[in-house]
């Protein structure tokens, strides 16, 4: 599943800088961009908070209560749906017990998938100030909380833009937009009610993931790996795009009432500019499995689909469905 003057006394005062808040916005320094961005990441991992969220895009909505606790560096987070099946994910650090009640499974596993909302960078800070511009655009309330909003827009056409709500007091992220290339807004997440502060209630997290009893559990093996190593190759990358991860997992379904895996595990490679990734999975083809090529958009994210010789390759991510294609054209077979 996403930063200027205006903000710039709070956010450098923090991380020992200063630029005067007064006059009109100019183009941030490198560094001002990190610390704008950092700040807004590290609240969401640092910060004690409680809320109810909602995402909206492509004429879905869903919802869900989130509640994040941090001692030291430990981390410890909770997340009930409110729609649709029932479903608690419950993380420490990074072991994540997803459970379903309804069927009673739990999947057990480490994360491996990006942090999401409202956590904000992917991966590496370096290189963001090459591929977004970021602008301050006032000041708003959400969730009843006074706010700073900011414009991050792409410097090309690989990536999409995002517009930023975060908390003058704490530096969470309260609100994100996702924007095509026309500022249309593709996709929101946002607080509709967030309680910064709270008391840390650890055992509210640890204690369901120790009772397992009457669930099946599942504990996929996941193996680390590289692209390279598997015999595959970008044969020409998306600029600003590094592999930030690479992993062969079994194929099984969680919440089917049977076993699912294939006889070979899928390969799966994440690419991240920093702000948002891509994930690239290749798996052998199967006739019974992989009947059509398709593309699919469910407001921010879109998924390519398709076969490529003896493999059938799936492309996911908050990008424009150009650079979806990219990635599946620049992928080459090497052994």
């Amino acid at each position: 599943m996403l930063l200027r003057s205006l903000f710039a006394l709070t956010l450098l005062g923090a991380h020992g800088g200063l630029v005067s808040a007064a006059g009109p916005a100019s183009a941030p320094e490198s560094r001002e961009v990190k610390a704008w961005l950092t700040r807004i990441h590290e609240a969401a991992g640092k910060q004690n908070f409680q809320g109810t969220f909602v995402v909206s895009g492509g004429g879905a909505v869903s919802s869900a209560r989130i509640a994040h606790y941090g001692e030291g560096s430990n981390q410890y987070e909770r997340i009930e749906s409110l729609d649709g099946q029932a479903r608690y994910v419950y993380r420490h650090n990074d072991i994540v017990h997803t459970l379903w009640p309804g069927s009673r499974v739990a999947l057990v596993e480490r994360a491996q998938a990006l942090s999401g909302f409202p956590s904000l960078l992917q991966g590496s800070i370096d290189r963001l100030s090459e591929f977004y511009e970021i602008q301050s655009q006032g000041s708003e309330r959400v969730a009843g909380r006074e706010v700073y909003v900011l414009l991050v827009q792409p410097r090309d056409a690989h990536r999409f833009g995002y517009r930023l709500w975060s908390d003058k007091a704490s530096g969470l992220l309260l609100r994100s937009d996702v924007l095509n290339e026309r500022n249309e807004v593709l996709e929101t997440s946002a607080f509709s009610e967030v309680t910064i502060g709270v008391k840390p209630q650890f055992d509210s997290v640890t204690g369901p993931m120790r009772k397992l009893d009457g669930y099946r559990v599942i504990r996929p093996t996941l193996s680390n790996t590289r692209l390279e190593s598997e015999g595959w190759a970008m044969r020409q990358g998306v600029p600003g795009f590094r592999e930030v991860n690479s992993v062969k997992r079994p194929m099984e379904s969680p919440i089917s009432n049977a076993e699912e895996a294939s006889s070979e595990p899928v390969l799966q490679t994440i690419f991240s500019d920093g702000l948002t990734y891509v994930s690239v999975f290749i798996e052998p083809f199967s006739p019974a499995r992989h009947q059509r090529s398709m593309r699919t958009a469910v407001g921010a994210t879109q998924t390519l689909m398709r076969r490529q010789g003896e493999w059938w390759v799936t492309v996911v991510g908050d990008v424009p469905p150009a650079t979806l294609l990219a990635f599946a054209n620049g992928l080459e077979r090497r052994k």
